[in-house]
């Protein structure tokens, strides 16, 4: 029997500066995707998958994000007297255990490796997904809890995997497949962010990572790769070198990537379109919008 997965790591420490000058007082993690910040779609992801220890690696500037789970009971008195049962229920989904939840403080920026690395204390000997809440998946079973099921027949390490187009390919981490099994491919090894044409595939690492605490041990070997930061596809592609398993897994589900404000609109729209509450009024509104658009041309 495999040990259960229920420790997460969420990395936070980054600046957003994308999305600036929003960022330069909140948390990008906080910005609102309809009428839920970002972290909240990857802390109800992690739950479905039964994450019971959360672990946020954080930088100076994150208060908000520390404050947005704790319990918040003026608020809550004032819904209860004004009968807004609905609202409180709400709230409550936003509410972390005490003890569920740490911080852990990245001093320097030295990418996703070193991010991950900082937890390593908590993680201990035990394997433990990475969730980056930058990547917002809609899917109908949660896309963690579809890696953690199929963790258990594997074990080694996960990393979740989509098809990209081959130009898009140095924007990711890319597979090198030695077996496609359908939804899981064997990996040979992995490249950060290749040129288009030196891609081993179209097969891109996207933010979802279940992984054994061997990988910790390697990213303390890592020098620093892409982009002069420590990657974490490094030290996962160690554990291929060591002749371990490593497996991808092609998710079911869409993949709106809230690094980029197009991604942010999409996945704005796409969450709004698929709300009950919602969406009559706004299709219409996005009806009458490219009506409007193009009678104009």
């Amino acid at each position: 029997m495999r040990r259960k997965v229920t420790k997460a790591i969420f990395p936070v420490a980054g600046l957003g500066t994308r999305f600036l000058p929003a960022t330069k007082s909140i948390p990008k993690e906080i910005m609102t995707l309809v009428d839920r910040p970002l972290i909240q779609y990857a802390i109800d992801e992690a739950r479905a998958a039964g994450i019971k220890e959360f672990i946020f690696v954080t930088s100076r500037g994150k208060g908000a994000l520390e404050d947005y789970f704790d319990i918040n009971p003026v608020l809550e008195a004032s819904l209860r007297r004004s009968g807004k049962d609905d609202l409180l229920e709400i709230l409550k989904s936003t509410n972390m255990e005490s003890g569920a939840i740490a911080y852990i403080r990245q001093h320097r920026a030295l990418g996703l490796g070193h991010a991950v690395w900082c937890a390593r204390r908590l993680i201990a000997n035990e394997p433990f997904a990475v969730i980056l809440p930058d990547d917002v998946i809609a899917a109908e079973k949660p896309v963690l809890q579809q890696m953690v099921e199929a963790y258990q027949e594997t074990g080694g390490a996960m990393v979740a995997a989509m098809e990209v187009p081959r130009e898009k390919a140095s924007a990711y981490g890319v597979l090198d497949v030695a077996e496609d099994m359908g939804s899981l491919v064997r990996v040979k090894g992995m490249v950060e962010k290749p040129k288009a044409d030196e891609a081993p595939s179209n097969l891109a690492v996207i933010g979802r990572y279940i992984l054994t605490p061997k990988v910790l041990q390697n990213i303390n070997k890592v020098r620093s790769g892409a982009g002069g930061e420590i990657q974490l596809t490094d030290a996962i592609a160690e554990e291929i070198e060591q002749g371990r398993d490593v497996y991808g897994y092609r998710f079911r589900g869409q993949r709106f990537d809230c690094g980029s404000k197009a991604g942010f609109l999409q996945a704005t729209v796409s969450f709004a379109l698929a709300r009950d509450d919602l969406r009559d009024e706004f299709s219409s509104y996005i009806e009458e919008l490219l009506a409007v658009r193009k009678a104009a041309q």
